[in-house]
């Protein structure tokens, strides 16, 4: 079993517990889901955007603790201060180390831009608690979704009113989406091997319709890199560990977007 499907069975326990305690009628209640949610696409597209999605991360199953002393409203505030496109916080618990109150304080803090609510979605409850906690954006990864389910969670997504960023990794996650104006993340990251190849991911871009968006996700530690991507037609750039492994997050954001400009 590797990491992935070890993350997604434990996922699929975890949904159909907290399913029995938490009344999908309760998340509809709550204030967050009368907001109008702020758009990725429109955030990713903008004049001057830095197309930055800085990710807000404890864990991770490859390289452990990452950082467990900067708290949540410390880095929401540096990253914004940095002008970041939009902020991904990532709500696994057992893996990752986070949880829903980390989105609900950052948008407690912040209303202008977008929250990608990070997780391993493998039921709808999960999209409509995404819009409960006041995220904007949820991830569907092709790779532990069939073809029906990203169709069916991406559709709950648009209804309510929530972005979608589809993560791909092969060609066989990429022929499972219907390829139209989605935005559409590849991951660097092999999440079977956590191996990084930028090469991989430039290759695999090009099989993408200009009519989607395309966000490069993980192992981005070097501005210039971004630069280059950017030539490959990506606008979005999801990036964690290089901003969270260091003591103050939010500047490492701001030094390495201001090297961009």
């Amino acid at each position: 079993m590797n990491i992935l499907d070890k993350i997604i069975a434990h996922k699929k326990q975890e949904i159909a517990q907290l399913r029995k305690e938490v009344q999908i009628e309760k998340l509809v209640k709550s204030p967050n889901f009368q907001r109008t949610p702020l758009s990725l696409k429109k955030s990713l597209l903008s004049v001057g955007s830095t197309g930055i999605i800085a990710e807000f991360k404890r864990q991770s199953p490859s390289k452990g603790i990452i950082n467990d002393v900067a708290t949540i409203e410390e880095v929401t505030n540096g990253y914004l201060d940095a002008k970041v496109a939009a902020q991904s916080i990532l709500t696994d618990t057992e893996f990752f180390g986070g949880n829903i109150l980390d989105v609900i304080k950052a948008r407690s803090i912040q209303e202008t831009t977008p929250i990608l609510r990070k997780d391993f979605i493998v039921d709808g409850f999960q999209i409509v608690e995404a819009k409960a906690i006041g995220a904007d954006v949820i991830l569907l990864i092709a790779a532990c979704l069939t073809k029906e389910e990203l169709k069916n969670y991406g559709k709950l997504a648009e209804d309510l009113g929530l972005d979608v960023l589809y993560e791909v990794h092969s060609q066989e996650d990429l022929d499972k989406i219907e390829l139209d104006n989605k935005i559409i993340g590849i991951n660097n990251r092999n999440l079977k091997t956590f191996k990084v190849d930028l090469e991989h991911s430039i290759k695999l871009a090009s099989k993408i319709p200009d009519t989607c968006i395309k966000v490069s996700e993980s192992g981005l530690n070097d501005p210039r890199v971004i630069t280059g991507l950017k030539e490959y037609g990506f606008q979005g750039f999801l990036i964690g560990e290089n901003f969270m492994k260091t003591e103050n997050p939010g500047e490492s954001c701001k030094e390495f977007i201001d090297q961009l400009r």
